[in-house]
């Protein structure tokens, strides 16, 4: 399994894969638990490789929200996703993914966004949204798995994908 932290070193390793592999994408904030391993277990079986994003995205996080406190072992995470078969961990940081200046952020909008969780955390799902095309972007993914649990970011996701035009289907589990 490789750790990759870099964009440019993510980019150059799906350009290597992307024609002639498969890839499976797990995009999660880390502290990784049950219903994560049930998506990464699924996309190991669904695909060639495993792709696992860990960042805790600053842009989810709204005020009075404590972004500094979210709970982050990475060693731990990489060893439940050796231990899945994960072939890469992609874990940028903060200023990796959001260089000095960085002002560009995707919404979804209407009532799938601003109702619901979005009425009480406004730009939230614009912080979803945001990282999700980069990510997106960055990866390539053929399928992406998401939890059901999270019901409303799965609908404003695949509305992301649809209106955007991604090539990754978005594949939802019970977690």
């Amino acid at each position: 399994m490789q750790l990759i932290k870099h964009l440019s070193e993510m980019r150059n390793y799906i350009r290597r894969i992307e024609k002639e592999k498969s890839i499976g994408f797990v995009p999660t904030m880390g502290y990784l638990h049950e219903g994560h391993l049930s998506l990464i277990k699924r996309a190991r079986q669904d695909c060639d490789e495993v792709v696992v994003s860990i960042f805790v995205n600053p842009t989810q996080f709204g005020a009075g929200e404590d972004y500094h406190l979210y709970p982050r072992d990475l060693s731990r995470d990489i060893n439940l996703c050796k231990q899945e078969g994960v072939d890469v961990v992609f874990a940028p940081s903060r200023e990796e993914i959001y260089p000095d200046g960085y002002s560009t952020f995707i919404k979804v909008e209407g009532e799938l966004s601003s109702t619901l969780e979005g009425s009480s955390r406004p730009g939230h799902f614009q912080g979803v949204c945001t990282i999700l095309t980069k990510l997106f972007n960055i990866i390539s993914p053929d399928f992406s798995y998401f939890g059901q649990k999270d019901y409303q970011q799965v609908l404003v996701v695949k509305k992301l994908v649809r209106d955007l035009d991604f090539n990754t289907r978005i594949v939802v589990l019970p977690t």
